[in-house]
């Protein structure tokens, strides 16, 4: 069977095509009954407006490409409801890639949105080349989503405030009673902000000889690796924060392995508050990134730019919590038989 044209909604509802045009185009120049009759047909009919079609009249494809550094970080969950629950109520639709993927194959970033003729780009996260942007913002929208590296005139960057979520983390483990604790740092410009953060607070309390950096690359196995070294040293830690949720978590399977009570022997925290963060026989204590506010913002900036393009870009950053759950506790007491 054919598909249903604007002409059989015309016809079945008794109007004219340009009226039928006017309702799908939300228009509020038509009477009730009319754009009523209109919608009933379009129901009846199952009818779907042609894409194609509209985006050569309109000169805009209604679309979004959405470039992830990795689409297996579960934080990029909830910033992409968040984007998209504004993206989609506004008539648009999200295009997703994975930046990691075309990396491997050698693929351009950008390159499939550019041919797609997408009106915007949303940048998710830490890119390896963000130098990558500057020709492509010079042909569409572009706001940057979660991650702090520069980026060319023009672009928003949208974000967490690392340094605030940070200083949450350490003066929630020095106020339990903690006094050398360690960080995994992970890379980029987000894992160096939280990185210097967690060394300033430190140092403002008089425990910056007390604070050992390991560097990770922010995975599970990362983590777990990073960890284990920690708990090698003679002066081992009684905290550690973790860059994220995923390197906290190999944290957890390290500190089990060699025999550790968490959070009874070694408190964990995590950062970003995922999905993994919330099983409940991890538990982590971990900072919530505010990742739906982040999408939503970045869409907010998004279709302002689309409205009034070539304005200045600006940094909004959304305010972390802390979520504590069931990994951190005071420190044990010297001498405490573990068992």
């Amino acid at each position: 069977m054919r598909a249903p044209t604007i002409r059989d909604v015309a016809d079945r509802a008794g109007v004219s095509k340009s009226l039928v045009s006017l309702v799908l185009r939300g228009s509020d120049r038509v009477r009730a009954e009319k754009r009523d009759a209109v919608l009933r047909a379009v129901r009846e009919l199952g009818y779907r407006p042609n894409a194609a079609a509209r985006s050569l009249s309109e000169r805009r494809t209604r679309t979004v490409g959405v470039l992830l550094n990795d689409l297996r970080n579960p934080w990029y969950v909830d910033l992409l409801d968040g984007l998209d629950s504004l993206l989609s109520a506004s008539g648009l639709h999200m295009l997703l890639a994975d930046a990691r993927l075309n990396r491997r194959v050698g693929h351009d970033l950008a390159g499939p949105f550019l041919d797609l003729r997408a009106d915007g780009l949303v940048v998710v996260g830490t890119l390896p080349d963000p130098a990558a942007l500057d020709a492509v913002a010079a042909r569409m929208p572009v706001v940057v989503a979660g991650a702090r590296e520069p980026v060319p005139a023009g672009v928003d960057v949208v974000a967490g405030d690392d340094e605030r979520g940070t200083r949450l983390v350490t003066e929630h483990l020095i106020g339990l009673g903690h006094r050398t604790i360690a960080h995994l740092a992970g890379y980029g410009a987000v894992g160096e902000l939280r990185r210097s953060a967690f060394a300033s607070v430190m140092r403002e309390h008089g425990l910056g000889e007390r604070a050992p950096v390991e560097p990770c690359d922010m995975t599970e196995e990362g983590g777990y690796r990073a960890t284990v070294r920690l708990l090698s040293r003679p002066d081992r830690p009684t905290a550690v924060f973790a860059v994220n949720d995923i390197a906290c978590v190999g944290a957890l399977s390290a500190a089990e392995e060699l025999g550790l009570s968490v959070p009874r022997d070694l408190s964990l925290v995590g950062y970003d508050n995922t999905s993994v963060s919330r099983l409940r026989h991890l538990w982590l204590t971990t900072v919530d990134h505010a990742g739906h506010e982040v999408g939503r913002r970045a869409a907010r900036c998004l279709l302002d730019r689309l409205e009034r393009p070539g304005r200045e870009g600006h940094l909004q950053l959304a305010a972390p919590t802390l979520e504590v759950r069931g990994t951190t506790g005071p420190p044990k007491v010297p001498g405490t038989v573990t068992g």
